[in-house]
């Protein structure tokens, strides 16, 4: 193991750890990163005694400056490009209502008892004397290879413990593309409501490190399957499931929302993107009305699904700004481009288009691209076709209209100026029998144009023209 800790901190940690009589040693991620290949920059230090002095005593030498976390008993300083986080080795015990544990000083052994998986629980020592030596009681090494999710000690304890730990489990499963022993997943259907002892905005960050994995739909399957979800976010299982009423059924829209995600993950990493896959069909379950002679239809469910967005946004404290209306947004236009690629383009049709979606319109044909999950290859090949008309049209009609953030060429103060007016009703609907002749394409999107315009809807209203503007 001695090769991977080239870096000149392992070398300073060592030395000091014989110095001051304290045994060190690197545990946790960054060792299960060594491993696995990926780069990591967080170092955690347990050390057989005081965290907190021994980090004392490494940012003294290192001439750095280190933070004491007191209540914790841990400490943390950054050298060069690495965090470091020392704490000295514990066991803990915890009561019922409560994920913190009461901690008491204890050996290395006690401290990888502790840790939520085996492929966490493995230590480098840092004492001269050993350097290197891998130390790895639970079999994590082993477990790394098979790429399967194991608890050190038994998994319902684990889980009671910290229930957040389960949403780690499948987070690790989601990100590594692992398995989560059946064990574990047993543990995790029966300790599911406890998961409701741990703050909305843990779970958040924990669901949101699913959804940036490389194929979400690995952690949304374990949510599903261990009932985790219809606590953590009802709405989206609400989508599971199909319904027949005269030999017609639809297409599962769980499942289906699954696959638009992980269709959008290929393409971005974008996490706001990825949440617009998840809310994009979230108000089908209550748009869904079946139509005889027809089949089922779901009306509406993108002004219902926009509208669902704040609320859901603000029940997993997710933020309410920007972000949220990008996503809103892109709910409720996501099936424009769709409907477009079904008919004849027109340049009206994409104008309007443009001017809903503004800069958004990337990220809006990327969630429509990823929204095509027909398995019928004709469909396939005839949407994707149509796609390619659409975004050439947006193209060529931006290059032309300049319609992406559109700022109208004539103002409400140049209507209330041209015709000596207070703000009202007539000012309005000059603005928008503009806006809607550009869009049409009936005037060009210039000033000149629209002053004309203006000036004739003015004195059809039978207002006076009193001052002429340019």
């Amino acid at each position: 193991m001695k090769q991977h800790l080239k870096h000149p901190v392992f070398t300073i940690l060592s030395k000091l750890s014989a110095q001051l009589n304290v045994e060190a040693y690197v545990i946790g991620g960054f060792v299960r990163d060594i491993f696995l290949n990926r780069p990591s920059k967080d170092v955690d230090i347990v050390v057989l005694g005081n965290g907190p002095d021994f980090a004392t005593a490494v940012a003294k030498h290192l001439n750095v400056q280190v933070t004491v976390f007191k209540s914790f008993g841990t400490a943390m300083l950054r050298y060069q490009d690495l965090e470091i986080e020392f704490v000295g080795a514990r066991k803990e015990s915890y009561r019922a209502e409560s994920r913190k544990p009461i901690i008491e000083d204890g050996s290395l052994e006690d401290d990888q008892k502790r840790r939520d998986f085996t492929i966490n629980a493995m230590a480098i020592q840092l004492s001269p004397a050993h350097f290197g030596k891998l130390l790895d009681p639970f079999d994590g090494l082993k477990h790394l290879e098979e790429k399967i999710i194991i608890t050190p000690l038994n998994p319902e304890e684990t889980f009671s413990d910290d229930p957040l730990r389960m949403m780690r489990a499948v987070r690790f499963a989601s990100q590594l593309g692992f398995s989560i022993a059946e064990d574990a997943i047993e543990a995790i259907k029966k300790n599911k409501e406890r998961i409701q002892i741990v703050s909305k905005e843990r779970i958040t960050d924990e669901l949101n490190k699913i959804i940036s994995s490389p194929i979400p739909s690995i952690g949304f399957k374990y949510l599903f399957d261990t009932g985790l979800l219809k606590i953590i976010f009802p709405q989206m299982t609400d989508l599971f499931g199909v319904d027949i009423i005269d030999g017609k059924g639809h297409k599962d829209n769980f499942y289906h929302t699954l696959q638009v995600l992980d269709n959008v993950a290929q393409t971005t990493d974008d996490l706001w993107l990825r949440w617009a896959a998840i809310l994009h069909d979230i108000a089908k379950p209550a748009t869904k009305r079946f139509e005889r002679g027809h089949g089922w239809t779901f009306h509406g469910h993108e002004d219902k699904g926009a509208r669902m967005v704040p609320k859901i946004f603000n029940q997993l404290k997710l933020p309410l700004n920007e972000k949220m209306k990008f996503v809103q947004k892109l709910v409720q236009l996501h099936l424009r481009p769709i409907v477009l690629a079904q008919e004849i383009v027109t340049d009206s049709a994409v104008r309007r288009l443009l001017f809903e979606a503004g800069e958004d319109i990337e990220a809006l044909m990327k969630l429509c691209h990823a929204d095509v999950t027909t398995k019928n290859e004709y469909k396939i090949k005839k949407y994707r076709n149509n796609f390619e008309l659409v975004q050439q049209k947006l193209k060529d009609v931006e290059e032309r209209d300049q319609i992406r953030n559109w700022q109208p060429p004539i103002s409400g103060e140049d209507i209330m100026l041209a015709f000596n007016i207070p703000a009202g009703k007539e000012v309005g609907m000059i603005k928008s029998q503009i806006r809607e002749a550009i869009l049409e394409g009936e005037i060009k999107n210039n000033r000149a144009e629209a002053l004309k315009l203006m000036t004739d809807l003015g004195l059809q209203m039978g207002l006076n023209l009193v001052n002429h503007l340019n």
